[in-house]
């Protein structure tokens, strides 16, 4: 018999491989953080040892979740700031919020928060574009998460840095640092077209080529931001973008709820990348992304929670449930975005745009063992005739039980091995208070 580290009987396992294949009663072996072999159950038990062996016969195995934008540190601003358009949302509360408190401790400590909150829905993989990113790297180190760091680029100072010169000058430094990193990537994050310049953004692409990183940054964002920029420059943000070198395959445009024709042609042919953030999209009153004919038009996409700030949660699970759904509604086709899409742009999709498919996003023999469990023992969850579907429609974070990441076990049953949650909490609420105190003065 062969050994493995671990062994997992799962009572279905959704591959998301190029044939959308779906085995019943088969196993998942990992050796050396790779996936080793799936095959069914009976060959298994015949085939291999295991130092670990688990028996989720009423379970789901699939590709971790990749949440492709967000936040996280602004999970210490969940609910501050609810039911206000964007841009208010941003200027009254948020940017004022963000020059008070942020600093490398509120980054690092929120960022803990946030990882525990999305290894507990099931994310194994996260886009982050936030401040004092190299005070976050230690956390996402020692969690066992994988992350994408698209540190910040902004025309105006902030707490990090004064200008996009020193904004990008230490970001370079950090993608130096962690270059190959199997856990994080850096990435740049210029902030939105109508923060950043052209000189900084021709910068940008300029960085982007010479260091081979990738670039995330929101885009059309709302019709106001669009108008804006016509009055501004003369035409549409994402023709601007065109024009200054900015659409690539290394380019990930995230909301992307304005759009007309010759906007999603432009992306198309480039081979960006758009992050769909359904859930912010909707409780800031953005926009819809036009999901479907993004897709017809060939481009790649994938799906993001935003910060909690705006969310409010992490729960990749809901989110892409929320993008299943709504592209129907803004379509008026019951056939968009259909399950087993969803669950591709919440998982192998993002993998591609990360430059990670050959590793990530499917379960599939050599890759890399990020790798989630959902309990469908519960009465909720039955009947069921179609695991994909019950991702995509009927199941909830909650039923996230198990979790690996690189083949290392960091959620088993619920509970989480590689974080303490109770000095999370402490360290949470003690920000609360002093956030609340600083409010009510």
């Amino acid at each position: 018999m062969t050994s493995v580290d671990t062994l997992i009987h799962a009572g279905w396992i959704i591959t998301v491989n190029a044939e959308k294949t779906v085995l019943q009663h088969h196993s998942l072996a990992i050796r050396d953080n790779l996936i080793a072999a799936i095959l069914p159950t009976e060959q298994a038990r015949a085939q291999f040892t295991a130092t670990e062996e688990l028996e989720l016969a009423e379970h789901v195995l699939m590709p971790g979740l990749i949440n492709m934008h967000g936040h996280a540190a602004m999970a210490y601003f969940r609910g501050m700031a609810d039911d206000l358009p964007l841009m208010s949302w941003l200027n009254d509360h948020i940017w004022p919020a963000e020059g008070q408190w942020v600093s490398a401790d509120f980054a690092r400590d929120g960022t803990e928060l946030a990882i525990a909150e999305m290894l507990r829905c099931g994310t194994t993989f996260y886009a982050d574009n936030y401040f004092f990113a190299e005070a976050t790297t230690n956390t996402i180190i020692n969690s066992g998460i994988r992350a994408q760091l698209c540190f910040p680029i902004i025309d105006f100072p902030t707490n990090w840095a004064k200008t996009p010169d020193e904004h990008l000058e230490k970001g370079l430094a950090l993608a130096k640092q962690f270059k190959g990193h199997e856990q994080v990537m850096v990435s740049l994050g210029p902030h939105a077209p109508y923060t950043v310049s052209d000189e900084p953004f021709r910068k940008i692409v300029a960085a982007a080529e010479e260091h081979d990183l990738l670039i995330q940054m929101h885009v059309h964002e709302t019709q106001g931001e669009v108008d804006d920029g016509i009055k501004l420059h003369g035409k549409r943000p994402i023709a601007r973008l065109q024009e200054l070198g900015l659409l690539s395959p290394r380019m990930q445009c995230v909301h992307m709820t304005a759009l007309d024709d010759a906007d999603i042609k432009m992306i198309a042919d480039s081979g960006a990348t758009v992050v769909h953030c359904p859930e912010s999209n909707l409780k800031l009153a953005s926009g819809f992304c036009p999901i479907e004919k993004l897709q017809k038009a060939g481009v790649n996409v994938t799906i993001g929670t935003d910060g909690a700030a705006s969310n409010n949660d992490l729960d990749m699970l809901s989110e892409l449930r929320t993008a299943a759904i709504l592209a129907k509604a803004a379509s008026g086709n019951a056939e968009a975005l259909p399950a087993h899409a969803a669950l591709e742009a919440a998982t192998i999709n993002a993998a591609k745009a990360l430059r990670l498919g050959d590793k990530l996003g499917s379960l599939e023999v050599g890759k890399w063992a990020d790798v989630i469990a959902l309990d469908f023992s519960e009465i909720e969850s039955l009947p069921m005739y179609d695991p994909v579907s019950h991702v995509a429609y009927a199941t909830s974070r909650n039923q996230v039980s198990d979790v690996w990441i690189n083949g290392q076990r960091v959620l088993a049953d619920r509970e989480l091995l590689t974080l303490d949650v109770h000095a999370i909490a402490h360290k949470a609420k003690a920000w609360q208070q002093r956030i609340q105190e600083a409010r009510n003065v």
